[in-house]
């Protein structure tokens, strides 16, 4: 029995969602949900990224929301670019610890750290989906940017792994699990594959199934990914925000 508590991946105003922080709050708690994650677009991503001079402004609306309602548990969130082969993201190291919770994904529409870096992320990985590049080339080269990311910066959660680029699930995973990093299972996008859940599942990694919400109305709709979770056979206490795995990770 899958009853997940926690929607870690929504979206406001603040980057291209439609709601805000409150309306998303609200949303969350006529689910029945205990813990919600404002986790808007990294400072990179070009048009919707969230302003570095939001912060202060989203943290002071979440501290008088959780001040307001005893029964659910707002969180500052981000959802980070990899902006480099290297593992670099688009937090600046002095607002690291700004954020209750960090997750981290690859976007296409991003500012890259460098023009080596736009060539082979970014360039690449196009040319990859026409077939002009080796393919397994770039997965590894996909998989070792995200890896050494999770190593170097405090990431809870890689969103929808697989969904932008090619990347090596497996080699992903162990690592992930090695270091406690969830792995989304996106209602969304519908990534994680079952494929890839039960290759992760294999090399012990943990997942959240979020919902990626960018409308109130899709805060806690998790329908996609619970299926997901269930074709692919992974156990409640393997998804960081179910009830069966509150208090374990």
């Amino acid at each position: 029995m899958y009853k997940l508590i926690a929607d870690y991946h929504t979206h406001t105003i603040y980057s291209h969602g439609e709601g805000t922080i409150l309306e998303n709050v609200e949303a969350a708690r006529k689910k029945g949900l205990k813990k919600i994650a404002i986790a808007d677009h990294g400072f990179n991503h070009i048009g919707i990224g969230m302003k570095i001079s939001d912060i202060v402004r989203i943290r002071k609306e979440i501290k008088k929301i959780n001040e307001t309602f005893t029964d659910i548990e707002v969180l500052l969130g981000i959802e980070a670019n990899l902006i480099s082969l290297t593992g670099e993201i688009d937090i600046p190291e002095k607002i690291l610890s700004e954020f209750d919770i960090i997750l981290m994904g690859f976007h296409k529409a991003v500012k890259p750290a460098s023009l080596r870096d736009a060539w082979n992320l970014f360039i690449k990985n196009g040319l990859d989906k026409l077939g002009l590049v080796n393919s397994e080339t770039m997965r590894q080269i996909n998989t070792m940017a995200l890896i050494r990311a999770i190593e170097k910066y405090p990431i809870k959660i890689l969103t929808h792994p697989g969904a932008k680029i090619d990347i090596d699930t497996r080699m992903l995973a162990k690592k992930a699990a090695e270091l406690g990093v969830a792995l989304e299972i996106n209602a969304s996008h519908g990534f994680m594959t079952e494929e890839y859940v039960r290759i992760a599942l294999e090399e012990g990694a943990v997942f959240a199934i979020n919902s990626d919400a960018h409308s109130p109305d899709q805060v806690g709709d998790f329908q996609r990914g619970l299926q997901i979770a269930k074709n692919a056979g992974v156990p409640p206490s393997r998804i960081i925000n179910t009830e069966a795995a509150a208090g374990l990770h």
